[in-house]
């Protein structure tokens, strides 16, 4: 794949993530697994920081 290629994949994902999220009028749920040691396509520190960050925006936790 050409750089031309990867970059416009790229601008289409962005702009359907801030669609998805711009649309979101009613209300919205933002899940964040748990990671997990033993997997490591779902390392801890990724999941926790992704967690972090979205609580310090100001998401707030259903339960």
């Amino acid at each position: 794949m050409d750089q031309h290629h990867n970059e416009a994949n790229r601008r289409y994902l962005l702009n359907a993530y801030r669609v998805l999220l711009t649309r979101a009028r009613q209300g919205m749920v933002i899940f964040v697994p748990p990671g997990s040691p033993s997997d490591p396509t779902r390392n801890p520190a990724w999941y926790d920081a992704t967690f972090e960050y979205l609580r310090s925006a100001g998401i707030s936790l259903l339960a």
